[in-house]
């Protein structure tokens, strides 16, 4: 059933449609998910230990506690208003838009290479989809990381403004840490992603076909689909996720580290092991998972209206492609 899949996927629609639907994917997603998202880069970029009343007990000076899920979007939504949430918005829907229509249309032609280069040998389709979705996610990280990074340092700003707009933002880190600037934490960035977009595509392949015949009240709604996304999603997010606070982390260094909403970010210039290695030192293992929750939560429903979107978009456009083409 996996290989039938992938098949499947190998002729779905032209590039042009396969890129269209994938950016309709990531943008209707991204909107749906921007407070949650919000929130995990809020308790990423906290530095202090909350088993430790010490360690927070006179954080008044550099930033707010953020403790759980519904604490920290009541804080929010306190302090800086019902904007608050959707702070990073912008650069966030033009990553996920082209992110979106990159990671399909890479997918689709890294399966074309694969069986193209191997025509007498068949790839089992849960390697196909893993090798694939690797690639895809590789590519889309690096094409978008820019866009990646200024999404996480408007999310992480209070209501004391690091940057005006993006225009002033693009200005002050082109002119202040130079091209480099747009890229810090992406060599965590791909070691997350390779792992994680292989696994997902892996994942959800295989789970797709035991969830095709399930019934529920949405089942118009593609059900099974859903279902295998979130499952999916949630399963490659966690082995992962140590790797997306320390790009986390990365993204808001450099001369504006000390501005935003938390303002005891620690310093990291050694690379990511290094970094990774200074988090657990400093603040014990757990903090690489701080926040899982809420990006566990996130990753769900992003997934499966991802996914969703998706399939649905793709055969839109082929219908709206064949009746134009009957005309």
């Amino acid at each position: 059933m996996s290989e039938n899949k992938v098949e499947q996927l190998r002729d779905e629609g032209s590039r042009m449609q396969v890129v269209a639907a994938g950016a309709i994917a990531g943008l209707v997603s991204r909107f749906c998910i921007a407070p949650l998202d919000v929130v995990k880069i809020r308790l990423q970029l906290q530095s202090h230990s909350l088993s430790d009343p010490l360690s927070y007990a006179n954080q008044a000076h550099k930033g707010p506690v953020y403790k759980g899920t519904i604490f920290t979007l009541k804080t929010i939504l306190r302090e800086e208003g019902l904007t608050g949430l959707w702070k990073g918005n912008v650069p966030a829907e033009g990553m996920y838009l082209a992110y979106g229509g990159i990671q399909f249309l890479a997918y689709r032609s890294a399966t074309q290479a694969i069986e193209d280069l191997t025509p007498n040998y068949k790839l089992p389709g849960t390697a196909v989809s893993f090798v694939a979705g690797a690639v895809a996610g590789t590519a889309a990280t690096t094409a978008t990381y820019p866009l990646d990074l200024l999404r996480t340092r408007f999310a992480a700003q209070g209501n004391d403004r690091v940057y005006t707009s993006l225009r002033s933002s693009i200005r002050d880190i082109a002119k202040n840490e130079g091209p480099k600037g747009f890229f810090r934490g992406l060599g965590a960035g791909i070691g997350q992603i390779v792992p994680y977009m292989g696994l997902f595509f892996a994942f959800y392949e295989s789970l797709k076909p035991a969830f095709a015949g399930v019934s529920m009240p949405l089942h118009s709604l593609g059900s099974g689909d859903a279902i295998a996304g979130v499952l999916a999603s949630m399963m490659s997010k966690t082995v992962v996720f140590p790797l997306d606070t320390v790009r986390k982390r990365l993204q808001v260094q450099g001369p504006t580290r000390a501005k935003y909403v938390h303002k005891n970010i620690p310093a990291y210039d050694t690379g990511v092991v290094r970094t990774l290695t200074s988090i657990v030192a400093k603040e014990g293992a757990r903090s690489l998972y701080r926040g899982l929750t809420v990006g566990l939560f996130k990753a769900a429903p992003a997934s499966a209206i991802t996914m969703w979107t998706y399939e649905r978009a793709i055969h839109s456009l082929q219908s709206f492609d064949a009746l134009e083409g009957k005309h």
